[in-house]
């Protein structure tokens, strides 16, 4: 079964730190960029970070700019947000996102993890 698995979410006070992993599993993908987004309750989901294929290109959110830092391990297709000076704010579900590839001709398209809990006290 080819899935995204988040892990790393917990409760921290406001200005600490946390890291946040998503692993692909299920099959053996050749390359993939990856998105995280997040959930606040009662909020709509909205784009936090996301990396292309081979971690050379990178975008960030302005309200997580400077704070978070999204990276990749290809070996152990994976993908890291490192999440610094966290804030109230940023209390949420976060769940990565991506298009797998496998080959050209197999790809599994808008593959969501099943997110994964931030939450900043204050």
């Amino acid at each position: 079964q080819v899935q995204l698995v988040e892990s790393g979410g917990g409760l921290v006070q406001a200005g600490d730190s946390l890291r946040l992993s998503c692993a692909a599993s299920g099959r053996t993908f050749s390359s993939y960029a990856m998105t995280w987004f997040r959930q606040a309750p009662g909020k709509a989901r909205e784009f936090v970070a996301g990396i292309s294929r081979d971690g050379g290109s990178t975008g960030y959110a302005d309200s997580v700019k400077g704070r978070f830092t999204v990276s990749r391990d290809n070996a152990k297709n994976t993908v890291m947000l490192q999440m610094d000076s966290l804030k109230p704010e940023d209390t949420a579900v976060y769940y990565c996102n991506a298009d797998l590839v496998v080959t050209r001709s197999i790809r599994y398209f808008d593959v969501w993890g099943q997110g994964t809990l931030v939450t900043v006290s204050s």
